[in-house]
């Protein structure tokens, strides 16, 4: 405030805190890595005729715990697949959620995508999943409370198909006709 005649003046800085590495914790986090498999049976949305009655079957394992300064890593093999592949992503989401008198109110963003394989990969091979962590989108999870800040991580399989073409800007964490997709939990933690 500037008085009576004069505007008042403000202004917006954003900032990033940094805590002193000596209060953080000692010991290195050991990954927890998390087998999975994805097939027609595990997809709760309707898919295309042709994935429904030929199949598909992609398994894996990744860590689901890990430190903010390494990167989710893991594995993943398709097996059997009666549609080619389009692509294969490692979407990144945070879910921010609030206790709002009785109704808890969460909203879910996707923070980064990976491509981990583009166009029809071979059978049987095994494919890297390694994925470095945004610094500015990440922080350690936090339960406390009426608020959280929770991170997920989705598998998402593209298959070749005319449909897809014909909605090229669709939501990637929507489910569609032509994707197949898995998500995991991920804890987050600061350590030195």
């Amino acid at each position: 405030m500037r008085g009576y005649l004069h505007k008042s003046l403000s202004a917006t800085v954003e900032f990033i805190v940094e805590t002193d590495k000596a209060d953080l914790l000692e010991r290195p986090v050991s990954p927890e890595m998390v087998v999975f498999y994805i097939t027609q049976d595990t997809q709760r949305h309707p898919l295309l005729p042709e994935l429904k009655s030929g199949g598909f079957k992609v398994t894996g394992k990744m860590s689901t715990q890990c430190s903010l300064l390494d990167p989710i890593a893991g594995e993943l093999t398709v097996e059997a697949s009666s549609v080619p592949i389009h692509s294969i992503d490692i979407h990144l989401l945070r879910m921010e959620s609030i206790l709002l008198g009785e109704k808890i109110i969460s909203e879910t963003s996707l923070i980064q995508t990976t491509q981990v394989a583009d166009g029809d990969v071979c059978r049987n091979m095994t494919l890297p999943i390694y994925v470095i962590l945004p610094r500015l989108l990440t922080c350690p999870t936090v339960l406390a409370g009426p608020f959280s800040v929770e991170f997920k991580v989705s598998v998402v399989i593209s298959f070749r198909s005319e449909l897809s073409k014909l909605h090229k800007k669709s939501d990637p964490t929507t489910p569609r006709l032509w994707l197949a997709m898995e998500t995991l939990p991920l804890e987050l933690v600061r350590t030195n």
